[in-house]
């Protein structure tokens, strides 16, 4: 028997209410009898502190003989990939609206990402029981703002309000999975994954082609090594996992293998079914790739940090706690590197700031490491000097992509230095437009376009240095705009507007390598300025004058002192000739001066927890 199946997702803003609104449609759909605790499907304790969700999550329900995939997304711009691969398991998206705040950046996003995968957009203006919500404005901006004619459903996620209608709109309107072939050998799209520390790797897949049983054989297509594996229970989510016999077209649900390496999973890849002969073997089956979507490849990384144990030695442990941690996200990347301050450990890519809080987290909370992050930085393009050592000219230069300070040329191998620019939309209500514009300037910003969306809101295009973005850009704003103005930004290109420089730390004349950092030659004196002071309050006093130093272009632009700990030599000294004291203090100035000529200064690994962290 066909089954009738609708595939869908819920995009939003951040604090739309999408969670929430995902707790009422299990209620009322009889996933769950009642929810034990709000943002039930946010089951990770860091979404549950934080309120937000991080990983899509995908559950089965039941309306009215339809059966109903729900795939709930992240809010947040570093979770776009996140979205990205739930979308391409669905047909619709309900788009969810605050009924307070109206259409934000991260709306209009998600909105355009639909209709650009051909999606169906069921808009939904949710909130609508708060006493300052503004129903009418709200869907003015869902058709003036998002270009969407339909009338948006009228929902509370927090009372249920509105849902039931809002479930027959989305059986309505969502167009069932396309007409794969049942008979055809298994394709599915594997969207997601997660360890099972007993069972292995449980695999996320929506089914486009034939189906997939139990004891039956699978093989990810790209795999280049054609490895087989066995499937040992298939089933789907409820939000529970539940075993079936089998997953057919348009149904998603999960495949266990006994996967172990979670290297060996890659997110987006297909999913093949192995049909064998009585005495050909095994051989793969010819996939009808024009029955599945194809997938975009993933989001670059753009934000890099060096991340190492506290532990001297532990970066065996934390690599492997980082491989099993990519396994179910797959949008940061990381490679061994070793710094001379604080010995073996990763290079992190990552897609933003709170990204890299969550991975933190993540590997404290889940893996018990505790880490080291170094000053963030994006991939810089640079032109060296050729291989003779003439200038760069007429492009003959080798041309090198660096994430880390540490790998940056020498002073005086650097031809031509291009960073990375994004281009930002903000929507702002009109009172704090000028306070925005300030900050956009001052972060070195080009002004694009500014258009009127409503006379009380506007939205703001501009394209800044990635660089400037990544820190605290996304602080200020909130702070400046009081929390009304919201963000989202893409890549623009690579570009070099002003000169850029090195800035390398060095501690009694060594360098830190773990404290260079990349900044324009106009903020050098600055940025070194401040972190010489925070680093001057953190580094420990020896019993010899400790000097800090910053360099930029071969030079010393900032130097701080750190005052020697005086022992009083003279304290056994009661009275007695005056030259008995002076060779005393004598002889310690000798010491001192010897030290300094040859002590080592130890800084503590708590300290760079502290140094790195703008204030």
């Amino acid at each position: 028997m066909k089954l009738d199946i609708r595939n869908f997702s819920i995009i939003a803003h951040i604090d739309h209410g999408k969670s929430t609104l995902a707790d009422r449609l299990l209620e009322r759909t009889g996933a769950i009898e009642t929810v034990k605790r709000p943002q039930f499907l946010d089951s990770m304790e860091l979404e549950q502190e934080r309120g937000i969700t991080i990983k899509a999550k995908a559950v089965r329900m039941q309306w009215k003989g339809s059966i109903l995939n729900l795939l709930d997304t992240p809010g947040h711009v570093d979770f776009t990939f996140e979205v990205h691969r739930a979308l391409w398991a669905c047909e619709g998206v309900v788009l969810l609206v605050d009924a307070s705040q109206g259409v934000q950046a991260q709306t209009l996003n998600n909105c355009e990402m639909a209709r650009r995968m051909g999606l169906a957009i069921i808009p939904a203006v949710n909130k609508i029981d708060l006493q300052n919500a503004r129903v009418e404005d709200a869907k003015a901006q869902i058709r003036d703002i998002l270009g969407l004619d339909s009338e948006p459903f009228l929902v509370s996620a927090k009372t249920g309000q509105g849902v039931d209608e809002l479930l027959d709109g989305i059986v309505r309107l969502t167009p069932p999975p396309g007409a794969g072939h049942e008979k055809a050998p298994g394709a599915a799209l594997l969207f997601d994954s997660f360890l099972d520390p007993f069972k292995g790797v449980v695999l996320l897949v929506r089914v486009f082609e034939g189906a997939f049983a139990r004891q039956g054989k699978i093989r990810f297509f790209h795999d280049k090594a054609l490895k087989d594996y066995l499937i040992e229970e298939v089933g789907y989510l409820t939000p529970q996992r539940k075993a079936a016999p089998s997953l057919s077209v348009g149904e998603v649900g999960y495949l266990i293998c006994g996967i172990k390496d979670p290297a060996s999973v890659r997110h987006g890849e297909t999913v093949v079914s192995i049909t064998t002969g009585p005495s050909s073997g095994a051989q793969s089956a010819p996939v009808r790739t024009s029955a599945l979507k194809p997938l975009e490849p993933p989001l670059k990384p753009f934000v890099y940090v060096g991340m190492y144990p506290v532990q001297l030695g532990n970066a065996a442990d934390l690599g492997r706690s980082l491989e099993k941690l990519h396994l179910s996200d797959p949008s940061f990347d990381f490679s061994l590197e070793s710094s001379a301050a604080l010995g073996p450990g990763y290079r992190v890519g990552l897609l933003g700031l709170l990204h890299l809080e969550i991975i933190q987290e993540r590997l404290a909370r889940e893996f018990n490491q505790e880490v080291i992050i170094t000053n963030p930085n994006v991939r810089y393009r640079l032109r060296t000097k050729s291989a003779k050592g003439g200038s760069a000219s007429g492009g003959k230069g080798e041309i090198q992509e660096v994430t880390s300070p540490a790998h940056f040329p020498g002073h005086g191998e650097v031809v031509s230095v291009e960073e990375p620019y994004v281009k930002v939309k903000i929507l702002t209500p009109l009172d704090y437009m000028g306070a925005i514009l300030e900050l956009l300037k001052s972060r070195r910003g080009i002004h694009l376009e500014m258009a009127h969306l409503t006379p009380e809101k506007v939205r703001l295009i501009w394209e800044i240095p990635l660089a400037e973005l990544v820190v605290d850009f996304y602080d200020k704003l909130k702070s400046i705009s009081q929390g009304y103005a919201s963000l989202d930004y893409e890549l623009s290109d690579y570009r070099s507007r002003e000169p850029l420089t090195k800035v390398e730390v060095l501690i009694q004349g060594e360098p830190c390598d773990a404290l260079s950092f990349i900044v324009p030659k106009d903020k050098a004196f600055e940025e070194s300025r401040a972190l010489l002071e925070r680093l001057r309050n953190i580094v420990p006093r020896q019993l010899f004058e400790v000097n800090l130093q910053a360099s930029a272009d071969g030079r010393i632009i900032v130097k701080e002192r750190i005052a020697a700990i005086r022992k009083d030599v003279l304290a056994k000294c009661y009275g007695g000739d005056i030259t008995r004291k002076m060779k005393l203090l004598k002889k310690q100035k000798e010491g001192k001066r010897k030290m300094r000529m040859l002590g080592k200064v130890e800084i503590p690994p708590e300290a760079f927890l502290t140094v790195l962290r703008k204030t």
